[in-house]
């Protein structure tokens, strides 16, 4: 099976010059938790996830590092959370999006989808075909489409 064969279609995605409040809406009304980041030609440049939102809004604690002639200190947040949440919404998206971005292309074998994902420990591969995004596959997709005609 190919992953043209079980990828989602209809992919929710955000372009690369949208906010943060533009990822934050699509988690909220679809129920998603990641979207691919797209440029005018539809090709991926980066991934946001609901993870990459926890770093940002999670506290940062302070950092010490030093030697033998110096000690440094770079602080961690001294922002409330609220305020950390409501700094995140007008940012870029590209700002904290990942921008190596782990992709299949479309007539790659759910096998090695599935390798990937577990290896790899992420939850949906964006699908290309030449380059553009044509789908999405998500862990989900592969156990359904792998046990469905043995249960």
């Amino acid at each position: 099976m190919k992953a043209k064969e079980i990828m989602v279609r209809q992919v929710y995605k955000v372009k690369e010059e949208d906010t943060v409040r533009a990822v934050i809406e699509k988690f909220l009304s679809h129920r998603i938790s990641g979207l691919p980041v797209v440029n005018d030609r539809n090709e991926v440049v980066a991934y946001i996830s609901d993870g990459d939102i926890m770093r940002y809004i999670g506290k940062h604690d302070d950092y010490i590092f030093g030697s033998y002639l110096y000690t440094a200190v770079i602080k961690g947040d001294n922002n409330e959370f609220q305020d950390r949440v409501r700094n995140l919404l007008p940012l870029n998206v590209m700002k904290i999006a990942q921008k190596k971005v782990i992709a299949v292309d479309a007539e790659e074998d759910i096998e090695q989808i599935a390798a990937i994902l577990g290896k790899k420990r992420i939850k949906k591969l964006p699908v290309l075909n030449r380059g553009v995004l044509v789908g999405i596959i998500s862990r989900g997709d592969v156990i359904r489409h792998s046990f469905q005609s043995i249960l």
